[in-house]
C-alpha cells in the first residue's frame, strides 16, 4: 500500500522544523500554520472609488465574551486598516509593531506612513520565521487598506511573508466561495456605501441563518479625509435593508 507523500514526510520529519525543506520542495511548518487561517473568521477587503473598506466578521460564540472586547478591525494610523485571520494573538503583536513604525514616520518625516511601507515591514517579520531556527510561522494572514496621496490601496501579506495588491479580496472561513462571488460581481465604480452593502449581502448568503449584524465589525478610509471610520452592529442595519 503506497504511503501519502505528506503522511512520508511526517515520518521522516521535515515537518519538525519551519526551516527544513521537504524532498519536493515544501516547507510543512509554513504550510500547517496557512491551515490556521483557513480556521478563522472570514473578511472582507474592497478598494471603491471614493476609498477603501474592509468588512470583518468577528464570530462571536460565547454570549458570556463582553463583544466590544472582539474587535477585529485594527487602526494601524488614521489613515491606514487592517484586520486579520488566524492566531489573534500573533496578528496583536504585529499590528504593534506596525503602529509604532507608522508613529516613527511622522516623527520622523512629519508626514503619514504609506500603507505599503507597513504591510512590507509586516511581511518581512512574517518571512525571517520561515529563513531561521528558534521561533515559528506566524500563523495569521492579513487584509490591510488605507488611503495616502489621493488614492485608496489594499494589500493582502499571507503566512509565508508574501504580500501583494487587491482591487477585493477575502481571508479565513469559505474565503475561496467569497472570492468567487468577488470575481464575478465586484466593481471598481462602486462607493464605500455599496460595498459594504454588497459585502454584508455576499455574508448574508455564505452565513444564512447565522448572519447577524452583530457579528461584524467595518472599518473604512475615504480618499478625501484620510481618516478612518469604524461601524458595528447596529450602525450597520441600513446597509443590510
Amino acid at each position: 500500500m503506497d504511503i501519502p507523500t505528506e503522511m512520508q514526510h511526517q515520518a521522516m520529519g521535515y515537518d519538525r522544523a519551519a526551516t527544513m525543506f521537504s524532498p519536493d520542495g515544501h516547507l510543512l511548518q509554513v504550510e500547517y500554520a496557512e491551515k490556521a487561517v483557513k480556521w478563522g473568521s472570514a473578511s472582507i477587503g474592497l478598494v471603491c472609488k471614493d476609498g477603501v473598506v474592509i468588512i470583518a466578521d468577528r464570530r462571536l460564540r460565547d454570549k458570556l465574551v463582553a463583544s466590544e472586547s472582539m474587535n477585529k478591525i485594527y487602526e494601524i494610523d488614521e489613515h491606514i486598516v487592517a484586520t486579520a485571520s488566524g492566531l489573534l494573538s500573533d496578528a496583536r503583536i504585529l499590528i504593534e509593531n506596525a503602529q509604532v513604525l507608522s508613529q516613527q514616520n511622522r516623527v520622523t518625516y512629519d508626514s503619514p506612513i504609506e500603507p505599503i511601507a507597513v504591510i512590507r515591514m509586516i511581511a518581512d517579520r512574517k518571512q525571517m520565521s520561515t529563513q531561521y531556527g528558534g521561533a515559528r510561522p506566524y500563523g495569521v494572514a492579513f487584509l490591510l487598506g488605507g488611503a495616502n496621496k489621493g488614492k485608496a490601496h489594499l494589500y493582502t501579506s499571507d503566512v509565508t511573508g508574501n504580500f501583494l495588491a487587491y482591487k477585493a479580496n477575502a481571508l479565513g472561513e469559505n474565503d475561496e466561495k467569497i472570492k468567487e462571488i468577488l470575481r464575478k460581481d465586484y466593481r471598481e465604480d462602486m462607493t464605500i456605501d455599496e460595498g459594504i452593502k454588497f459585502s454584508l449581502k455576499i455574508f448574508k448568503e455564505i452565513l444564512e441563518k447565522n448572519f447577524d449584524l452583530q457579528r461584524f465589525d467595518v472599518g473604512y478610509v475615504k480618499i478625501a479625509d484620510e481618516k478612518l471610520v469604524r461601524l458595528h452592529g447596529d450602525e450597520l442595519k441600513k446597509y443590510s435593508k
